[in-house]
């Protein structure tokens, strides 16, 4: 029988980590207490006999000063649990004081303790910090495929072998190779250019469309560069790497040796693969209307992997890669192929971060190759926008798009526009200078971007520029109120302007200073710890706290679509779970945390 106690949800974090006998334990020993206004439920400094758990009223927390004074650090209410480290530490962080007559569950220290000995889950809730308790929530949201595929290594799927020919080898004696060792791919080396791929369908189109003869060597018919995954690496990145590049089948490292090799009917064997699908049908889109047709199903992807738990890294870097070959897909529709070479397409923002969900606004911009004339191109840049536009990308409201004249440039007038950046600080350049910070090369010739990434790495070097761009970082005001509760308006927090924004801009800022190449927010972070920016315990929690923003963010947003309204930033606190609740102060004090250190880094006010 599963022990209860009327107004203690023992199925609810932390309790829900308990095993039944330990439910028990926790019935049997909690009693509940009255607390007048005023009272002092815990000193800061000292021990506490009990762990609280609030049945009604509220209780603030707040850091003792001097003179007498005090600093509010969080307010707590009905169902929140506090009081644990006071007793794990034997003393408390904050002093704890009745708001109000308030009614409290009381459960007794020596009791605390032995369940947090006797259950390491329990014991890690309250022992570590917003990383851990983020992954035990994970633990509970992963059922069935997909948190197998999540889990999952590519060293226990069930890999080909890895078989090398020379890149004189004949078509037909490669085609001899593949049916003896049973594979459907060959490795290609001797090529001066590097190690390639070739799959039975290169051979079969080399006879029958390539006119060549089966004494034809294979070393020009070989895909370069090899795409490889590493052994340790998830199913779930196997799925991206491979719908990002538009391939079958990849390598797979163990270090720098080959294992074997991994295809897209190994990984559908492990997980029944939609976003798969939608790549194929846009593949074979001949025209804008099946290029839309294709990518409709995008947000029901999101959903279903969002509903079974993915993480949100993986899940952005998957719809990342679907949107680059959506982009690509219309910029090969509306350029014609004489002319793409002159060319490339930008994504910046989020969709440069790679850090988009679902479908926003469009971000993008052109490089055009110095000295390049064509006059189609107004024309050109404009379908590709309507396109988009058509597809589901709504236009930018600050017209930052391909269509403005001032977002495509020559390469030589965005050099000149990016010193004059480092010359001019105002708002306007400002947002500017950011989003460019964050672009990403998605179609076209990329190198002509190359040329011009030197002038943006180097603009790192102007303190005053910097200094400028880090203000910003603290323009959006506290996400949490005085008392320490989630800041609301209408009874939503608006999690891009309160925590999205403060971590990836000051990501961005100090990845700028610090000469750091990565885009992704995620990745900044880690080159930034490796460089000694940022210290390991800040580095850990920022991740977890951009995660978790941006996976409650994107519960609202479904949400919201699912009841015809427009998906947008803003989240309904109340109707959170407990946890969510709690994950989402804990990581704005993150934010907060962040924005101090990013104060004191750039030598701001605050």
């Amino acid at each position: 029988m599963t022990a209860t106690v009327p107004g203690l949800d023992l199925d609810s974090p932390p309790f829900d980590l308990l095993d039944a006998g330990q439910k028990a334990r926790v019935a049997a020993a909690v009693d509940l207490g009255f607390h007048p206004d005023g009272t002092r439920l815990i000193e800061a400094g000292q021990a506490s006999p009990h762990v609280f758990v609030i049945l009604k009223g509220r209780v603030q927390a707040s850091d003792p000063g001097a003179a007498g004074g005090e600093a509010r650090f969080a307010e707590y209410g009905p169902g929140d649990l506090f009081g644990a480290f006071a007793v794990i530490a034997g003393r408390a962080r904050h002093r704890y004081v009745a708001v109000g007559d308030t009614l409290c569950f009381l459960l007794p220290a020596t009791v605390f303790v032995q369940l947090v000995a006797d259950n390491p889950r329990f014991a890690a809730y309250f022992h570590e910090a917003l990383s851990v308790k983020r992954r035990l929530l994970a633990g509970q949201q992963q059922p069935g495929e997909l948190g197998r595929m999540m889990l999952t290594r590519v060293r226990d799927a069930q890999l080909a072998p890895v078989v090398a020919v020379p890149d004189h080898t004949g078509i037909g004696a490669a085609a001899l190779a593949l049916r003896e060792h049973r594979v459907d791919c060959l490795v290609v080396t001797g090529d001066p250019a590097g190690p390639g791929i070739i799959t039975r369908t290169d051979l079969l189109d080399a006879l029958t469309t390539g006119g060549l003869d089966a004494a034809a060597p294979i070393g020009a018919l070989a895909s370069r560069p090899l795409r490889a995954v590493r052994a340790d690496d998830v199913l779930f990145q196997a799925i991206v790497t491979m719908t990002e590049h538009h391939i079958e089948r990849v390598v797979v490292l163990e270090g720098e040796q080959p294992l074997g090799t991994l295809g897209m009917a190994e990984v559908l064997a492990h997980y029944a693969s939609s976003s798969h699908l939608i790549s194929l049908r846009l593949a074979r889109a001949q025209s804008i209307e099946e290029i839309a047709d294709a990518s409709s199903g995008m947000t029901d992807l999101v959903r279903q992997l969002h509903a079974q738990g993915a993480k949100m890294s993986y899940l952005m870097e998957l719809v990342s890669a679907l949107n680059r070959r959506i982009m690509a897909r219309v910029f090969e529709q509306v350029v014609p192929v004489q002319h793409r070479d002159k060319l490339c397409l930008l994504v910046l923002g989020s969709e440069g971060r790679r850090e988009q969900i679902l479908k926003t606004d469009q971000d993008n911009a052109l490089v055009i190759a110095d000295g390049f004339d064509w006059p189609g191109l107004p024309a050109a840049m404009d379908a590709f926008s309507q396109a988009l536009a058509r597809i589901g990308y709504p236009p930018c409201p600050g017209g930052v798009m391909v269509s403005h004249p001032h977002w495509r440039l020559a390469q030589s007038a965005w050099r000149d526009r990016i010193s004059q950046w480092s010359r001019v600080a105002d708002g306007q350049t400002a947002l500017d200078l950011a989003i460019v910070l964050d672009a990403r090369p998605v179609a076209g010739n990329a190198a002509l971007f190359d040329d011009i990434t030197p002038a943006l790495r180097a603009l790192g070097k102007d303190n005053i520029l910097l200094r400028y761009l880090a203000e910003a970082t603290l323009s959006k005001g506290n996400p949490l109120t005085w008392r320490g509760q989630v800041r609301e308006a209408d009874g939503r927090a608006d999690l891009k302007r309160g925590g999205v924004f403060p971590l990836v801009h000051g990501l961005r800022t100090l990845a700028l200073r610090h000469d750091i190449g990565h885009r992704n927010s995620f990745d900044r972070c880690a080159a930034l710890v490796q460089a000694g920016a940022i210290d390991a315990e800040l580095g850990r929690d920022l991740p977890q706290a951009l995660a978790v923003l941006m996976r409650l963010r994107l519960g609202q947003q479904l949400a919201d679509l699912a009841a015809g309204r427009a998906p947008g930033n803003a989240v309904d606190v109340a109707s959170l779970r407990r946890l969510d609740r709690e994950l989402l102060r804990d990581a704005l004090r993150v934010v907060n945390a962040f924005k101090s250190y990013v104060t004191e880094s750039f030598h701001l006010t605050g």
